[in-house]
């Protein structure tokens, strides 16, 4: 076999604060202890300057700067090194879901081994085409767990053999019983531990709401929180999550009984802690959590360990190595906690099966089995072995060309204060000025194009103007947005209705999780926080749709924001109690009429119940728009929207005109995040139906859009189109031809000519 003199590691890296950064650190120390004269270098991804790397770094790659992922290849190749192994987490690369990566691996030279950190069942569009080139560009994948390596074998229909299972690496615990170490705790009683940067998505909560009937029996009982706040969420909110829990303990009459020790530890200190605790507890929120290494320290440590059930926890603590409890379940934790403690036969059991389990686990043995993957890719590439990813079957879908993106008429009518909302045939007509839902629907679509590259400097200078008049909308004294503005730059009102104010909330969501620009991203998520308090109170259902999907958007950039969390938790359950209140077994609706932008009250259930882990309001949002698209599909198969001539009422008298462009976009984001949730071609199919609807396949057989400058008539009428070509028209097209181009295959992409690849 091949001896690796010399590896290269791609990662976060100490003394970066974030658990892959521990991971790399502890893998380039356990790959250096396997052999003597091994070199192992390290390529650290740095989130912002200023990080004071030593050795083992010898380069720094900073995550958003595209360019440099190149470089960053050519130091690789002309480095040397036998194999490269990346450690994949969708965050901690630049661009959408991380796709910066992928312009690097592709120009490395040598034998590429990734380790997934998150291996996603319901992955978005984006990640599977992130994911699906990742696992063609590796020669060999490594998980860390058995579901992780069945979730690639079903999403992305991999050849498991080119799998490695290596468990996460633990720290070579020696038995103690920790008691010189508690005593300078000061801890008299039972000592229940969490550990690990701090965020809303942990669930301290339910664990501290578990305290007082575990004090009620052991008054001497200490819930340990150990852990700095997440440097992104501190960031974002500061200490807001941590001041929460320390009210929530003072609420609840344990504050002597719960002690948070704010800083990162180090692993010596984190052996010291786990040594002193009698119990462990990760009270994590979502079940779709592929790893965790302090589960794993926990179990290698050989402690009593209480967790909820996420995927990785029912993997690790099967065969009573371990409690699983349900989610967000205070009472259950604290039964956990009582009966652990009260049979001390039990607790010694639990505590064996663990640490014998975690002897499996230690670095050392997990370092050489990285360098037998190591090895094994290095034939593979000898051999011309590739990976290969099929995400889905071309018979499923029909052969789609995309007209090419063009953008005359957006810059006709965008002028230096913002996008006018009318044209009059293709002319602006400066008359009727401006408003913010267009400006924010702009906004929206330079966001869906900066996820596809760099924008021109055209269409830069236009989102900062687009940006700029989001920001002067916004009514500080109102806590709200204003919508109309005159040509002369005065506005017409104090504040706008509720719609335009949950639109721009979903514009600014979008904007946040995409923009490439640190400036605009600030402002935007600014402007998002002052904006919750007033979305939280609206009463529009559609406020509620837009409000839910831009949160959400928000949480797929930043996890932890507990603002995000409010809203999005907010909006979905209003959004469910409606349907529940109107909907009956022939009328399955959120309201008695149908009228405008219906299918994002559909769309907007399915991606809060999907973060919420809230399946019955996805169920809501999937079941609601397969009745809402059964009611807008014709008997021959053609699409045609609700028209504004009267909507649709139970009476089933539905409107036939005036169909709106925006009622097609609608349908087309709808239509496809159903794909995402259920992945079901079928829906891809009805989205492209929906878009074909611009391309002149609709009741009346007139093409609806300009593809030679991306305008778009205002309505479609009985017998003809409306000449006009607005604002809102012409950016519904827009942003329904870029979703379709980053959802669907097509001849007119430039990405690689593979199957499923999209």
């Amino acid at each position: 076999m091949y001896a690796l003199k010399s590896i290269a590691l791609l990662g976060n890296f100490a003394p970066r604060q974030c658990g892959i950064a521990t991971f790399t650190t502890d893998v380039a120390r356990a790959l250096s202890g396997t052999e003597k004269d091994r070199k192992v270098d390290v390529i650290a991804v740095s989130d912002r300057a200023g990080y004071e790397y030593e050795a083992p770094v010898v380069y720094e790659l900073a995550e958003q700067d595209l360019p440099a992922y190149a470089k960053a290849a050519e130091f690789i190749n002309a480095g040397g090194y036998d194999v490269l192994c990346v450690q994949h987490e969708y965050g901690i690369y630049g661009g959408l879901d991380g796709v910066y990566l992928l312009d690097m691996l592709r120009k490395v030279k040598i034998p590429i081994v990734t380790t997934l950190h998150t291996v996603l069942r319901d992955p978005t569009p984006s990640q599977r085409a992130v994911m699906g080139e990742l696992l063609s560009l590796s020669e060999r994948i490594v998980v860390m767990s058995d579901r992780a390596t069945d979730f690639l074998c079903e999403v992305h229909n991999i050849n498991p053999d080119k799998v490695d299972l290596i468990p996460h690496g633990i720290p070579n615990f020696t038995p103690t019983t920790g008691k010189a170490f508690r005593e300078t705790l000061n801890i008299e009683g039972p000592m229940i531990l969490t550990f690990g940067l701090l965020s809303p998505d942990k669930g301290i909560q339910y664990a501290i709401q578990a305290m007082p009937k575990i004090v009620e029996k052991y008054p001497k009982a200490t819930y340990v929180v150990l852990g700095a706040t997440h440097p992104n969420i501190r960031a974002l909110s500061g200490e807001e999550y941590r001041n929460r829990l320390i009210d929530l303990a003072a609420k609840l009459g344990v504050t002597d009984n719960v002690r948070f020790v704010d800083r990162f530890v180090t692993s010596e200190e984190l052996v010291d802690y786990l040594g002193a605790t009698d119990m462990y507890i990760t009270p994590y929120l979502k079940p779709n959590q592929i790893t965790s290494g302090t589960l794993a320290y926990a179990v290698g440590a050989g402690k009593a360990v209480i967790s909820t059930s996420y995927w990785y926890a029912e993997e690790l603590l099967a065969e009573g190595r371990g409690v699983l409890v349900p989610f967000k379940n205070s009472d259950a934790i604290t039964d956990a906690v009582l009966r652990i403690q009260g049979d001390k036969s039990a607790m010694n059991s639990m505590e064996a099966k663990a640490r014998a389990y975690g002897e499996q686990m230690k670095w050392p043995q997990v370092g050489a089995r990285y360098v037998e993957s190591f090895q094994d890719a290095r034939a593979e590439r000898a051999l011309g072995l590739k990976m290969h990813s099929v995400e889905i079957r071309p018979s499923l879908l029909p052969s789609w060309d995309l007209p090419e993106l063009k953008f005359d008429h957006l810059y006709a009518l965008s002028d230096d204060t913002g996008i006018l909302q009318h044209a009059t045939h293709s002319i602006p007509n400066r008359k009727e000025g401006y408003c913010v839902d267009d400006n924010a629907r702009a906004l929206l679509l330079t966001a869906f194009l900066e996820t596809e590259g760099p924008l021109s400097p055209q269409l830069a200078l236009l989102q900062s103007r687009y940006l700029s008049f989001v920001m002067d909308a916004f009514n500080p004294e109102q806590g709200k947005f204003r919508n109309f503005m005159s040509y002369d730059r005065n506005w017409l009102e104090s504040v706008g209705s509720e719609d335009s104010n949950g639109r721009v909330a979903w514009a600014l969501g979008s904007f946040i999780g995409r923009t490439r620009n640190e400036g605009h991203q600030n402002v935007a998520i600014s402007l998002f926080h002052k904006a919750v308090p007033e979305l939280m109170k609206m009463q529009s259902p559609r406020t509620w749709a837009y409000s839910a999907l831009g949160a959400n958007e928000v949480l797929e950039y930043l996890p932890g924001d507990v603002a995000a969390w409010d809203l999005l938790e907010k909006m979905g359950s209003n959004l469910a109690e409606l349907h529940r209140s109107y909907s009956t077994e022939d009328w399955p609706w959120f309201e008695n009429k149908p009228t405008y932008c219906n299918g994002r009250l559909c769309q907007a259930l399915m991606v809060a119940g999907k973060r919420c882990g809230r399946p019955d309001w996805t169920k809501i949002g999937l079941e609601t728009m397969e009745w809402l698209m059964v009611e807008q599909t014709l008997e021959n198969g053609m699409f045609a929207p609700v028209g504004t001539d009267g909507f649709f009422t139970e009476s089933r008298d539905i409107a036939l005109f005036d169909q709106q462009p925006v009622e097609a976009w609608v349908t087309v984001s709808a239509c496809l995040t159903a794909y995402q949730l259920s992945q079901d071609p079928e829906w891809l199919r009805r989205a492209y139906d929906a878009f074909e609807w611009f391309l002149g396949r609709n009741v009346v057989g007139v093409p609806m859009a300009e593809i030679s400058t991306g305008a778009c008539f205002d309505g479609l009428h009985a017998t003809k189109s409306n000449k006009n070509q607005g604002a809102e028209s012409t950016l519904s097209f827009l942003c329904s031809l870029v979703e379709v181009r980053q959802a669907l295959p097509s001849k007119l992409r430039t990405v690689k000519a593979k199957v499923g690849l999209i």
